[in-house]
């Protein structure tokens, strides 16, 4: 199969935007890659994903809990070259790494070897889409991805969804929804990967948009797009990143949604979905003796947390974009002060997020607008910045000298989710 990237311009201006420049990078790119498949493989009969990364606008730890969240998809993704090969084995070559991540899907079983790698990914995804009674089989795939670790736009869900996409795509006709193929990655990062997570993450990358998602029923979330033009605001997305190291945080994540199930646990509950302010006020007192204070600001940053999704949504429709910063900042300060995810307690003489949260809100009160907040999980790693266009350059000159050249990153939504192109 031979590509005329040219041909697919009007969708890459949908996912990467006007900028003829980027443009013509993202053509770039994409040659590249199929320049490599083809001689890893030799193989020309090939397809092209895309599947972007996330960032989230509002709910911070609350999916984990059943709540609700608020999340977009953003213009940076990861890509891959994928064609399928009769030997029922997954070989993937992926970015830096010189050997290929190789799963044999004649066994489907954990390995624990695996742990914390893209193989044990593979085999999560392929195990739980057999399981759903989605056809599998072995794929040849070259992968990169501008989603960085570790930049709090959730680099490992883009990549579980791409993984997903390219099952579905070859051996589904693509008919398997994206919100299973979102499901799919959450459970091979959680059993196979072994790590905690929510849905959140997966489920805006394989959407797309702004969507808001309501997990109350976890096994059936429900997705709502919101119809708002970011791009008309006058504001610009923003993403700090601090250089704080995510190593060793796996308890400091751990903790929060087991806190918050063990509040709703001693109130005979499952999760603080289940709780509301008036029984956490109300039997407060007990409770402090049963938990710990932590754990009781944390049901508390929940219960507050998952109403004010609701009103930034409504704020949305309406266009009401101040309105809404004004709930982006109040997300943020909640997260500071009850959640308490701007730092980890193992590390109190490192906080380069608090820093980052202190010098914009310094900021933001010098021109009276914007919002800032922590970005995702939290205790090391980014913020997330909305500032006016005519702020970004004052912005640059006071963090950059202290996170680096390159730490402010300017994102775009993308309206679309996980794409076989």
């Amino acid at each position: 199969m031979t590509f005329d990237l040219q041909d697919y311009n009007d969708l890459f201006k949908k996912i990467y935007g006007e900028d003829e420049n980027m443009l013509s990078s993202q053509r770039k790119r994409y040659k590249k890659l199929i320049r490599e498949y083809r001689l890893r493989f030799n193989d020309k009969d090939v397809h092209l994903f895309s599947t972007p990364g996330r960032t989230e606008i509002g709910g911070n730890h609350t999916d984990h809990n059943n709540g609700r969240v608020l999340a977009a998809s953003v213009n940076l993704d990861s890509i891959a070259v994928a064609g399928k090969n009769d030997n029922n084995r997954v070989i993937i070559y992926s970015g830096e790494y010189s050997e290929p991540f190789e799963v044999n899907l004649d066994c489907l079983d954990v390995v624990h070897e695996e742990k914390e790698t893209t193989s044990a990914l593979v085999r999560g995804i392929a195990f739980r889409l057999s399981d759903l009674g989605h056809g599998i089989g072995g794929f040849n795939a070259c992968i990169t991805s501008d989603v960085s670790i570790g930049s709090g736009l959730s680099s490992s869900a883009s990549i579980e969804v791409l993984i997903g996409t390219i099952f579905n795509k070859l051996y589904n006709n693509g008919e398997v929804g994206v919100e299973t193929i979102a499901i799919t990655g959450q459970y091979a990062e959680n059993n196979y990967f072994g790590k905690p997570c929510g849905l959140m993450d997966q489920m805006a990358c394989a959407v797309g948009g702004i969507i808001s998602i309501d997990f109350k029923h976890p096994c059936a979330p429900v997705v709502k797009k919101i119809d708002f033009d970011f791009d008309a605001s006058n504001y610009r997305l923003l993403v700090v990143d601090t250089g704080s190291s995510h190593e060793d945080l796996t308890d400091d994540y751990k903790a929060v949604p087991s806190e918050m199930k063990e509040v709703a646990s001693k109130l005979g509950k499952n999760t603080c979905r289940d709780i509301n302010m008036d029984e956490l006020l109300l039997n407060i007192k007990d409770l402090r003796e049963r938990v710990s204070d932590r754990a009781l600001l944390r049901a508390f940053h929940f219960i507050n947390e998952n109403e004010r999704v609701l009103a930034q949504v409504k704020e949305l429709e309406s266009g009401n974009f101040i309105g809404f910063l004004e709930l982006v900042r109040d997300s943020g300060r909640s997260s500071f002060m009850w959640l308490q995810n701007v730092y980890s307690i193992k590390k109190i003489e490192e906080q380069g997020v608090t820093l980052a949260l202190a010098l914009t809100e310094h900021f933001l009160d010098e021109i009276d607008g914007g919002a800032c907040r922590v970005h995702g999980g939290g205790f090391a790693g980014t913020v997330q910045v909305f500032l006016p266009d005519d702020k970004i350059e004052s912005y640059k000159n006071l963090i950059e000298p202290l996170f680096g050249k390159e730490s402010i990153l300017s994102l775009k939504i993308r309206s679309q989710g996980t794409l076989h192109l």
